[in-house]
């Protein structure tokens, strides 16, 4: 399947002004540096305690997602699941709790004990950190789906592809694992339609206020 297929032919009319673009790249790149630079000691002793609780495993998780406008990226996370957790993915499938196409199991037994902490404070997802540098991501916009998951996607579902994924977005903070996949769709459109500096803005203060928060999040 070509993911790129037809993507000029979507729904969605994009706004977008070259002023927006370039304070959002700026917005990007700064946040991007300051966090990797004073959570360098955070990122230090969590790495410690993912090998220490599993040594057989690597500190980081790189997997394969699609990105703006179909492009295929690595995305970086802190290992928050046994190290062969993607060879039992198919054996947990027909166990998902989510509708569309998206997995998410509640319990999920591949999780270690230290990822379930990671998970809930979002921690592990600080290494995107790296994929903003990169120029792969911007720390606010629509989560960047696998590939399978894109495949399964309706002309309407892949709106969500016309622009750079985030680190954080609506969807997070508004509903975060509570709600199944439609509307984590409607949440990113609505983004997408309301782009802006200030949006963006709000977004990631809200972030900041719930990053600790765990009720919605597995």
């Amino acid at each position: 399947m070509n993911i790129r297929e037809n993507m000029q032919n979507l729904q969605l009319h994009l706004r977008e002004t070259p002023g927006y673009l370039f304070i959002k790249r700026v917005m990007d790149l700064c946040g991007a540096l300051v966090g990797l630079i004073f959570l360098s000691p955070l990122f230090l002793l969590i790495s410690i305690i993912i090998k220490l609780n599993d040594p057989e495993g690597p500190i980081f998780f790189k997997q394969n997602r699609v990105g703006k406008n179909g492009e295929q990226f690595r995305i970086y996370k802190f290992r928050s699941m046994v190290h062969h957790a993607e060879d039992l993915l198919d054996d947990l499938l027909d166990k998902n709790e989510s509708s569309g196409a998206m997995f998410k199991i509640k319990n999920d037994p591949r999780v270690t004990q230290v990822g379930r902490f990671l998970r809930k404070t979002s921690l592990d997802e600080f290494p995107q950190l790296l994929n903003v540098l990169k120029g792969e991501m911007s720390l606010v916009g629509p989560r960047p789906p696998l590939l399978r998951e894109v495949q399964q996607y309706s002309q309407y579902d892949k709106q969500r592809l016309l622009v750079k994924p985030g680190c954080t977005g609506l969807w997070q903070v508004e509903a975060r694992s509570s709600v199944g996949f439609e509307t984590m769709v409607e949440l990113d459109i609505e983004y997408i339609k309301k782009r802006s500096t200030l949006f963006d803005i709000k977004i990631m203060i809200k972030t900041l206020f719930i990053i600790f928060h765990s009720k919605n999040s597995y």
